[in-house]
């Protein structure tokens, strides 16, 4: 069982039975998931250069910066190095998508749970912080690999943020650090190699390092994209282009008012009667394939 790779039984069962809405940690001990990205492994992946470029981000309270390692459009080991040197945290994104035993991981937590994931890895030296205040729009498994990691939270702004419906950057507002400094978090949590912290998507963190500053922090951060009634409404009108009356030109003049309200009415009956067409036996297995195979965003 891969989530069992990220989490003691316990959590396994609290993520599976009840997808928690606040933050729990769990002593999760050490895995193959530890061995697998550990941080001798990530400098050696830093050292070598080895890492896709445009998997590659660094970052110092800010920002991230996609270029500043590159030489000629590759990984350039040296610039790397000196990033990291200089208090960048170093983020390689996307394991399972260039490391096998992060796909096989991946593979197995979408076979445990229907939904789709990615995995990134973060490298924070002693004393420094990478990523600033945000919220995420799903699941977060953090699985704390070596070092200490300080997470400052702060309950959702918004409730259930989704796909590009309430990211961070894109409802931001410049009082949100001010206000939620000046109030402090509403949960800090100092999370030690051998501990996982289940982060529900909406919850505000402020990760750094910067109250350890003698060993570098290194975790890996499994995003599990939630399905929603959404999606099931998607997969619910996913062969409705196979009927022809969904294929029609709408002519421009019908795109103003007042024809436009009665072909919204006519589309609405058509959607009623293609649902109620629907065998729902072929539905439910096609779904179910959909919810172990679609590796795109799907919440």
């Amino acid at each position: 069982m891969s989530l069992r790779l990220l989490l003691p039984t316990e959590g396994v069962a609290d993520l599976l039975s009840t997808w928690p809405d606040e933050p729990r940690v769990y002593e999760r001990g050490r895995t193959d998931v530890d061995e697998a990205m550990s941080l001798d492994c990530f400098t050696e992946l830093i050292d070598t250069g080895c890492a896709p470029p445009d998997e590659i981000a660094v970052i110092k309270a800010g920002p991230s910066n996609r270029t500043a390692f590159l030489t000629n459009g590759r990984t350039d080991p040296a610039k790397l190095r000196r990033l990291r040197d200089h208090g960048h945290t170093i983020r390689l994104g996307n394991l399972q998508r260039w490391l096998p035993a992060f796909h096989h991981i991946s593979r197995g937590i979408q076979r445990e749970t229907g939904y789709s994931n990615y995995m990134h890895a973060f490298y924070t030296p002693g004393g420094e912080q990478g990523l600033l205040h945000h919220w995420d729009q799903q699941m977060a498994v953090i699985v704390q690999v070596a070092g200490t990691k300080t997470w400052q939270l702060w309950k959702p702004v918004l409730d259930a943020p989704m796909r590009e419906y309430n990211e961070s950057f894109r409802v931001w507002r410049e009082d949100f650090i001010p206000k939620w400094e000046a109030a402090g978090p509403d949960l800090t949590i100092e999370l030690t190699a051998g501990q996982t912290l289940l982060l529900p998507r909406g919850w505000v963190h402020n990760p750094h390092a910067l109250n350890h500053v003698d060993e570098p922090s290194l975790h890996l951060t499994f995003a599990i994209r939630e399905r929603t009634p959404l999606w099931l409404a998607e997969q619910l009108l996913a062969r409705a282009i196979e009927k022809p009356e969904f294929r029609r030109v709408i002519l421009p003049s019908e795109l103003e008012q007042p024809v436009l309200a009665d072909r919204l009415s006519e589309t609405r009956q058509a959607i009623v009667v293609f649902l109620s067409e629907l065998d729902m036996t072929e539905v439910v297995g096609r779904v179910r394939e959909a919810a172990l195979s679609e590796l795109e965003y799907t919440t």
